[in-house]
């Protein structure tokens, strides 16, 4: 719930083209020096460059370092490092939840899914009116990401009981290249010189952590 929180924080004081690489390119960083830490995981020279190259097709992706330099983007990047820092912090402690105290990972996201209800409801009483129009206009997208989104993190749950972590939490980050090929096919948004060199690193950041 935290990493949800502080991220739509960050989109409305900065730009989502550079709170969401900074927030999805330091994740994976901080965890791999996380799990080398607690779980006394080996980083590999080829897992090292592989983070790396993802991290650097993740800025590539979404408008390169120039966003960086841009007046005003200071807060924003504080509140893409800070979500970063969450998105490590829960995948290490699920990590632990599934590998160490061998919690079944269906077991483990619905009981996320019980606290978020929990932790959520009285938002929506609160906010009832515009819970009722989210439902009646996008009623099949909300039922779709609930689904999937669900669905995607008990299969990296799953991985992660069997699978080094530090190698896990980078290689997910391939949905960005899936869902910008996904932009653009289905909704024509061009894919760009930019986005292809984006694309060829990070399928070879994938390659080295899978070497690695």
């Amino acid at each position: 719930m935290g990493c949800f929180l502080v991220l739509q924080k960050g989109y409305k004081i900065g730009d989502l083209s550079l709170v969401y690489p900074i927030a999805r390119g330091t994740g994976p960083l901080l965890t791999g020096i996380l799990a080398v830490i607690i779980f006394h995981e080996k980083l590999t020279l080829f897992t090292f460059i592989g983070i790396l190259l993802i991290m650097a097709s993740i800025l590539f992706f979404t408008g390169g370092m120039k966003k960086l330099k841009e007046e005003g983007a200071l807060i924003p990047i504080l509140y893409g490092l800070a979500v970063g820092a969450i998105i490590a912090a829960y995948t290490i402690l699920d990590k632990a939840a599934v590998s160490h105290f061998l919690i079944p990972p269906l077991l483990l996201d619905y009981c996320n899914t019980i606290g978020r209800l929990i932790i959520l409801t009285p938002f929506a009483v609160k906010n009832w009116n515009d819970v009722r129009a989210e439902w009646n206009n996008h009623r099949l997208e909300a039922a779709g990401v609930g689904i999937f989104n669900s669905l995607a993190y008990i299969l990296a749950l799953g991985v992660m009981v069997f699978a080094p972590v530090s190698h896990v939490a980078p290689i997910r980050e391939i949905s960005i290249l899936i869902g910008t090929i996904m932009g653009s096919v289905l909704l024509s948004e061009g894919f760009g010189r930019v986005r292809v060199i984006a694309a060829f690193l990070m399928v070879l950041g994938v390659i080295s952590v899978a070497a690695g």
